[in-house]
């Protein structure tokens, strides 16, 4: 069953299929560890604080803040969805020569990290298939 993009139920879903998953896709070479803050979104409090973490040569992302990043993104909730969901770059890209993503830190370790999970094997194509299954 789909559910609205980073609520509650859309990110259990999420947790569990990355459960499901994890130790089989590609390992991440480079070790970034970024927070994430999407605003606009249309339910609770407007806003989410999430993170994502390479360190451990798997891609994390959960909710909450981490202590110690590399780097911080504020993002608008559609840009969000464009780029962790529908998975296009190319949004990505407008979004961030548009002013709609700011980034505070080392931005460097966000174009390696781009670079390198953008190129998506068969497994990581079949998570982001089932990702945007659970997406409404």
């Amino acid at each position: 069953m789909p559910h609205p993009f980073l609520s509650d139920e859309w990110i259990a879903a999420a947790r569990q299929i990355h459960d499901e998953y994890r130790g089989r896709t590609p390992t991440v070479d480079h070790a970034v560890r970024m927070n994430l803050v999407v605003t606009d979104v249309p339910f609770g409090s407007g806003a989410i604080d999430a993170h994502v973490d390479t360190s451990s040569g798997e891609m994390e992302i959960d909710t909450g803040h981490l202590p110690v990043v590399d780097v911080t993104l504020t993002l608008d909730y559609p840009t969000a969805k464009a780029i962790l969901v529908e998975q296009d770059p190319q949004s990505a890209m407008q979004a961030f020569l548009g002013g709609r993503i700011k980034v505070q830190g080392d931005l460097a370790k966000v174009i390696v990290l781009q670079g390198q999970v953008g190129t998506a094997d068969a497994v990581a194509l079949e998570v982001a298939g089932r990702v945007r299954a659970i997406t409404q």
